[in-house]
């Protein structure tokens, strides 16, 4: 199980065979050249739930999830896995 907090406060758990997962790897591929296919990477590392709890972290008050944030915040928790494997 991984571990973390962000930065901006959001905690998580995710089981280590997501981030060793191939078709995670196809989906976030498929992203860069289709920013619309990123929320299924988003849910394939997270699973549906974790996801949920992300997007309602980032909610806005006027109820909006910026996508930036979301990019951010899996960005931080893939920079965070690697520093704690590199440790």
């Amino acid at each position: 199980m991984i571990e973390g907090k962000t930065r901006s406060g959001f905690e998580y758990k995710i089981p280590k065979e997501n981030f060793d997962n191939y078709e995670l790897v196809e989906q976030l591929a498929d992203a860069e050249e289709n920013g619309l296919l990123f929320p299924k990477a988003v849910r394939t590392l997270l699973g549906k739930e974790l996801a949920e709890e992300l997007k309602n972290h980032v909610r806005t008050k006027a109820g909006i999830v910026p996508a930036d944030k979301m990019t951010n915040e899996i960005m931080e928790i893939f920079q965070s896995k690697n520093e704690t494997k590199n440790s």
